[in-house]
């Protein structure tokens, strides 16, 4: 790209992230404004806003480079191998088996140095 049409680019991209915040705050007076009418149509309105303020979001540079970031993020996820069902039960019997042993482990301890510390000062 040139120079110059990168920088038009970015003038525009300033504009759509201006209309974007614009939007934003016609949402949230708007939802203060109408604080009298039925919640149904306020939350589809806010929906409204929010899809437009998220597409003119993607149309820019930035939120180009976000798209394509959570596709690739996505992939990523499946290619995760996650643990079976077996595998998941077990790993938490174990955790729960090791807390259960440090809890009486230290209550024993802490029943042991209470006993010593009242038999010291009396």
């Amino acid at each position: 790209m040139t120079p110059k049409a990168e920088a038009q680019d970015s003038r525009f991209d300033l504009l759509k992230w201006l209309l974007v915040v614009v939007l934003v705050a016609v949402g949230v007076v708007g939802n203060q404004y109408f604080s009298a009418q039925p919640i149904l149509y306020r939350v589809l309105v806010l929906l409204v806003i929010a899809v437009a303020a998220g597409f003119i979001g993607l149309q820019t540079g930035k939120g180009k480079a976000f798209f394509v970031l959570a596709k690739e993020a996505r992939t990523e996820i499946r290619k995760v191998v996650w643990p079976t069902r077996q595998e998941t039960t077990q790993t938490t019997l174990i955790v729960v088996a090791v807390v259960l042993v440090m809890a009486l482990l230290l209550w024993g301890l802490d029943s042991l140095l209470g006993w010593l510390v009242s038999l010291i000062v009396g």
